[in-house]
C-alpha cells in the first residue's frame, strides 16, 4: 500500500486546524454543564494525547466532533471540525472525515465476519464495488490483516477486535482519528501492536489523531501535545511530566495467603466457542484459596473471561469440571457493567437488592460516596462516564456482601483516584476474609494487591506464582510506578473502609 498521505489531506491547506473551539459549552438536558467556556485548537497533523478525570466530560467532547454520534443536549459557542461547525442542526449526521474509536470493539463491531466489516462503512457510503475492494485490500495489508481476512469477529482477540475497528474506520479515509481509551482493554502487547499502527496512520498517512486516555504513560512517545479536561475546560499538559518509568512496585498486603483450604477450582475444564470446536481453554486448571486475591493474567483471547465465567457457573465446561462453594454468594463483574444495569437511575441501581440483601440506605448511600456517585444519583446509568459505570457496577455488587468475587478488568477506563477508590475498596474485601479472582491488564494492580498470579496461555494455566515471582522474571508484563501506584503507596484504607463490611 502507498504509505503516502491519503488523498482527503493532500487536497487541505497548509498549517490547517482540524479542531477549533471557542467559548463552547455542553450540557445534557436538566443538567449542570459539563463542558463549559472551552476553548480548544488542534492543529493538522496533530497526535494530542486527552487527559483529566473519571466524569471530567473526555468522551462528551470527543463525541461531539463526530454528528452521528453527538449527545442530545444543549450546546453554545463554537465548536468547528475542519470547515465545518458543529450544531444541534447537524446532529445525526455522518461525517465520513472524522473517524471515531471507542473503548470497547464489541459495541462498536456490526458485522459477523473480518471481511464484511471493513466494507460495512464503504456500503452506507454508496461506494462502488471496485472502490471498495481497493479500500478493503489496502487497509488490510497496512494493519496485517490479511491472515485473519476471512474470520468470524467473534473468535477474534481483544486486540485484534480493536485492531479491526481501527482499520474499518480507516477504509473511510477520514482526516481526522478521534479515539476514547482505545487500549484500556488490551493486554500490554497487543496495546503496544495498536499504538504503533495509529503512530503511523498520524507520521505516514497525515492522520491528525486525538486520543482520550487514563493511561498517557504508554502512548506519550507517540504524542506532538497533551491537554487536559478538567472544570469543562481544556488546560495544556507538559508532555514530559506524563512520562513514568517501570520500577518494582511493593505489595500493599500485609500478609501472604498460605497453603489453606480452596475456595473455588477448576479441575482440567476445557470449554469451546458457542457452534465452533475451537477450544478456548483446553484442560485448564486453577486453585482459589480462601481469603486470597488471585489474579489471572494473559493475552487477549486467552480465556482470562471464559475462565472467569466458567467459575461463576455462567458458562458450562465441556469437559472437566468446577468446584465453587460460594455459587450461592458470589458476585460477578462483567467486562461490560451495562450487563448489570435495569433501573432509570443510579440511585434505584443501587437500592435494587436492598430488600432481598438487607442493606440500608446509609448503606448504599455511603457506597455512593465512596465511588463519588453522589452527585449522580439522579442520572440514567446509561449517561455516565465509562469509569462511572465500572464504579456503579461494583459499588452494587459490594453491597450484597458476597463472600466470593469474580472481577473482569475492575480497573479498565478509569483514571489514577478512581482506580485507587476500587483498590482500596476490594483490598479490604480482601482483608475481611473474602475471596476475589480478578482477570485484568493492569499489571500494577496484580502487584499490589494480588497474592497469587496464574498466566494463561494455549488455553492451560501456563503458570501460579506470587507477584514477586512472577514479575521477577518477565520484560512485557511490567507494573508502572505511575500515579496510581504513588496514590496506594499511602492507601489507609483501614480507616476509610472500616465500616464497608459487616
Amino acid at each position: 500500500m502507498d504509505t503516502g498521505k491519503m488523498d482527503t489531506n493532500e487536497l487541505a491547506p497548509e498549517h490547517a486546524v482540524a479542531i477549533l473551539a471557542n467559548d463552547y459549552s455542553f450540557s445534557y438536558p436538566n443538567c449542570s454543564p459539563v463542558l463549559s467556556g472551552l476553548s480548544w485548537e488542534v492543529p493538522e497533523g496533530s497526535f494530542q494525547l486527552m487527559i483529566g478525570t473519571t466524569g471530567s466530560g473526555k468522551s462528551t467532547l470527543l463525541r461531539c466532533l463526530q454528528p452521528a454520534l453527538s449527545p442530545a443536549g444543549t450546546q453554545t459557542g463554537l465548536l468547528r471540525v475542519w470547515d465545518q461547525v458543529r450544531s444541534a442542526a447537524c446532529r445525526g449526521e455522518f461525517d465520513p472525515c472524522v473517524g471515531f474509536v471507542s473503548q470497547s470493539p464489541d459495541n462498536q463491531l456490526v458485522c459477523d465476519s473480518v471481511w464484511h466489516e471493513l466494507a460495512f462503512g464503504l456500503e452506507n457510503q454508496g461506494i462502488d464495488q471496485h472502490t471498495m475492494r481497493k479500500r478493503v485490500a489496502e487497509v488490510a495489508h497496512f494493519f496485517g490483516i490479511e491472515s485473519w481476512f476471512n474470520k468470524r469477529t467473534d473468535q477474534l482477540s481483544g486486540g485484534q477486535k480493536q485492531l479491526l475497528c481501527l482499520a474499518a474506520v480507516m477504509a473511510l479515509r477520514p482526516r481526522l482519528m478521534v479515539l476514547d481509551e482505545p487500549t484500556a482493554q488490551l493486554d500490554p502487547v497487543a496495546e503496544k501492536n495498536f499504538l504503533h499502527a495509529l503512530f503511523r496512520i498520524n507520521r505516514e498517512l497525515g492522520v491528525t489523531v486525538v486520543v482520550a486516555t487514563h493511561n498517557p504513560e504508554a502512548m506519550v512517545d507517540y504524542a506532538t501535545s497533551a491537554v487536559c479536561l478538567s472544570d469543562g475546560k481544556l488546560g495544556p499538559v507538559d508532555l514530559e511530566s506524563l512520562r513514568a518509568g517501570v520500577s518494582p512496585v511493593e505489595s500493599l498486603r500485609r500478609h501472604v495467603v498460605k497453603d489453606g483450604p480452596v475456595h473455588v477450582r477448576a479441575r482440567d475444564i476445557s470449554i469451546s466457542y458457542p457452534n465452533t470446536s475451537t477450544l478456548v481453554l483446553d484442560r485448564c486448571s486453577l486453585s482459589v484459596q480462601a481469603g486470597s486475591l488471585h489474579a489471572l493474567v494473559g493475552g487477549n483471547g486467552c480465556g482470562k473471561t471464559t475462565l472467569l465465567k466458567a467459575l461463576a457457573g455462567v458458562l458450562k465446561p465441556r469437559l472437566g469440571q468446577v468446584d465453587n462453594s460460594a455459587l450461592a454468594h458470589q458476585a460477578y463483574l462483567p467486562q461490560n457493567p451495562k450487563s448489570l444495569f435495569v433501573c432509570d437511575s443510579v440511585a434505584e441501581e443501587l437500592k435494587e437488592w436492598q430488600n432481598a440483601c438487607g442493606y440500608t440506605d446509609e448503606d448504599w448511600l455511603a457506597w455512593a460516596d465512596r465511588f463519588n456517585l453522589l452527585s449522580r444519583l439522579e442520572l440514567h446509568p446509561f449517561d455516565l462516564s465509562g469509569g462511572e459505570q465500572q464504579q456503579l457496577a461494583l459499588a452494587k455488587l459490594l453491597l450484597t456482601q458476597p463472600t466470593l468475587l469474580l472481577l473482569d478488568e475492575p480497573t479498565k477506563g478509569l483514571d489514577a483516584q478512581a482506580a485507587s477508590n476500587v483498590a482500596e475498596a476490594v483490598l479490604a474485601y480482601i482483608e475481611a476474609g473474602n475471596t476475589a479472582v480478578v482477570a485484568t491488564h493492569d499489571m500494577t494492580f496484580v502487584q499490589l494487591l494480588a497474592d497469587r498470579v496464574t498466566l494463561l496461555f494455549n488455553g492451560q494455566d501456563a503458570l501460579t506464582q506470587t507477584p514477586d515471582e512472577f514479575f521477577a522474571d518477565t520484560i512485557f508484563y511490567e507494573p508502572k510506578d505511575n500515579l496510581f501506584a504513588q496514590m496506594m503507596e499511602h492507601v489507609s484504607y483501614a480507616n476509610k473502609w472500616a465500616k464497608t463490611y459487616k
